[in-house]
């Protein structure tokens, strides 16, 4: 029974309910291909675990493991039982054979990690676990275990490291420069992990109202009687599609130091998931093992991220996502909105100037006498527009 329905303090109580299970999922189930490209390609990669096996030295996990030893409370059946029996739960839905350790740190903002390299270690702050109730909760749980079967922790402890590494070289000639090149891949690379972890979550609590309800939470504090899924979705969509060109580069440049995509896009994109086929055939039992993990075309899966992002590109109402498909498209009119500057591309081109029946009469009469209104070549008329227009 992987809900037991147990009433704990300070949490919504709701009603026990069973269930589904994925035995053998596989983690390409529910990634963002995108996310699934590069962790293919990085499995793929011969030698690559013993590198990073040898890099634990350098890397600071044995002093963090410590430090949450030493300093936070570790969730077990005798401290934080809730969380511990949603951890197991969370593991046992996902498949995951061992269970990870978690801790609960104090600290007010409500935030969630899963870090480790030799084994994933799970954090939570006691901001978050006052914020949520039972079922967000779980969710947030799901999520983290969903890091943990991805094997996201190594990455997500390398991108701590290199963060601090980038701040120490800062007085380094070009050294800084560097770093945050890789630091800014690998940010791009875990803001499409968290979208395959709220998947996850999705997947362990499946309660798609409990995720939107979390999310909403984490944007704007327990004050769920304020707030409206429709409107925060709404604000999604206004933040996609609103502004000029001017804001789409304001949005690359705010995006560019998180780690995790805005809320609203988070609640956005998990929404429309948990409408698709593929998360409906998931919960009918079709997806795809681990067992046939080793068997995954490289090709194949840099093939599906490049279509999610062209499908992306092509469907967004961002105005730079939509120069970049007018461009693609050859589109006409992409010069007069050129000329018409930065907010042109937020609306549609004018209406071309056409000449009144007079002017007409005057400018485009035939200085020979003859009718306007027949063609001056003995080939019949045709309907074939001129070349260049749509």
């Amino acid at each position: 029974m992987s809900d037991d329905g147990r009433q704990h303090n300070g949490h919504e109580q709701v009603p026990s309910r069973q269930r589904r299970r994925f035995p053998g999922i596989s983690s390409r189930a529910y990634e963002h291909p995108a996310d699934r490209s590069a962790l293919v390609a990085l499995r793929k990669l011969s030698g690559f675990d013993t590198v990073f096996k040898a890099l634990s030295g350098l890397l600071p996990e044995r002093s963090l493991r410590l430090l949450f030893l030493s300093d936070s409370v570790r969730v077990s059946d005798q401290q934080f039982s809730h969380l511990n029996d949603m951890l197991r739960d969370a593991c046992y839905i996902l498949d995951l054979e061992k269970v990870p350790p978690m801790y609960v740190t104090q600290d007010p903002q409500p935030n969630a990690m899963c870090i480790g390299l030799d084994e994933p270690i799970i954090v939570v702050t006691t901001g978050l676990v006052e914020l949520l109730d039972e079922e967000e909760m779980r969710a947030v749980v799901g999520h983290e275990v969903g890091h943990a079967l991805s094997g996201h922790s190594v990455y997500r402890t390398i991108l701590l490291f290199l963060t601090s590494l980038a701040l120490k070289v800062a007085w380094i000639p070009l050294g800084n420069l560097a770093i945050m090149a890789i630091v800014t891949a690998l940010r791009e690379w875990f803001r499409k992990s968290e979208l395959s972890a709220d998947r996850a979550g999705l997947l362990v609590g499946q309660d798609l109202r409990a995720s939107m309800r979390g999310l909403m939470k984490i944007a704007g504090g327990n004050h769920l009687h304020e707030m409206n899924v429709d409107a925060f979705l709404q604000q999604a969509e206004e933040y996609e599609a609103g502004g000029d060109l001017r804001d789409s580069v304001l949005k690359i440049l705010n995006v560019l130091p998180r780690t995790h995509p805005f809320t609203t896009v988070r609640a956005a994109e998990l929404k429309k998931w948990a409408e698709s086929r593929d998360y409906q055939r998931i919960m009918d039992g079709h997806y795809p093992r681990r067992t046939e993990d080793k068997d995954t075309s490289v090709t194949d899966s840099f093939r599906e991220s490049a279509a999610s992002y062209a499908g992306t590109v092509k469907s967004s109402k961002d105005p730079l996502m939509k120069l970049v498909t007018d461009i693609a498209g050859g589109a006409g009119d992409l010069g007069g909105r050129v000329r018409r500057g930065f907010g042109g591309f937020t609306s549609a081109p004018p209406p071309k100037d056409r000449p009144s029946n007079d002017q007409s009469s005057k400018e485009g009469a035939p200085k020979d006498g003859s009718s306007s209104d027949r063609p001056h070549s003995d080939e019949p008329p045709t309907d074939t527009p001129p070349r260049g227009e749509d």
